[in-house]
């Protein structure tokens, strides 16, 4: 059983139960009293793909036109030659075969890992430890590119990767509680615009069925899709 405060059972009872417009969803979330910190909002597009077939998997990343508010760990697998200039771009760590075996020792320390396809073929013994945490590069989500250099700035910077559940759904973070409206709203609309444009050609029917929108410790406004 999931516990809910009294603040959050109080916000639930004043929520409108028909779906309103994006504006009008972002004001909700942002007038829900404050906690201690500045929560993230989360945007949540329930899906009309068959998650187990694998042409209507919905996977990739998109930044979002005012960040998410929050810097990532990020590490690059690369040639030596890169290495200075990838760090410079924002890089936790960067290099190869060592940052293979430190990776090999248990250091998780990181959010994102990009690779170039030089250097994938010895990267690839790490699927076994950075796949089933998502942090395995590829090319499906822009983190195995030849501009390794460009993808680590981006992902820093709060590049959002994404990628459907086992019930067609999508999560992503989309900016911070203290965004401005219009700040959000264009995030959110930037994502879902980018999700359309991603649509599995074998998918049929309707596409997005639910949308929604929640910050950290708030409940969720459904928006009108």
């Amino acid at each position: 059983m999931t516990f809910r405060s009294k603040r959050y059972k109080k916000e639930s009872e004043n929520l409108s139960k028909e779906p309103v417009g994006l504006a009008e969803a972002v004001e909700k979330v942002k007038s829900f009293d404050s906690v201690k910190f500045d929560q993230t909002v989360e945007c949540v597009l329930c899906l009309g793909i068959d998650p187990k077939q694998a042409d209507q998997l919905v996977r990739g990343s998109v930044s979002l036109p005012h960040g998410i508010g929050k810097q990532k760990k990020v590490i690059a697998f690369c040639e030596d030659a890169d290495v200075e200039p990838v760090k410079q771009a924002g890089a936790l760590e960067a290099g190869c075969d060592e940052l293979v075996k430190k990776i090999e020792g248990g250091w998780m320390d990181f959010d994102v890992a990009i690779a170039a396809p030089k250097v994938m073929s010895r990267v690839g013994k790490l699927g076994r430890i950075l796949g089933p945490q998502g942090k395995m590069p590829t090319p499906k989500n822009g983190t195995v590119t030849a501009d390794v250099v460009s993808a680590v700035a981006e992902f820093a910077a709060g590049k959002v990767e994404f990628r459907n559940d086992a019930g067609g759904n999508i999560h992503a973070v989309v900016g911070k509680q203290s965004f401005e409206v219009q700040k959000l709203t264009e995030n959110i609309e930037a994502f879902v615009s980018h999700i359309k444009k991603v649509k599995p050609q074998a998918s049929k029917g309707t596409y997005i069925k639910k949308i929604s929108i929640s910050a950290t410790m708030s409940p969720s406004v459904t928006v009108a899709v």
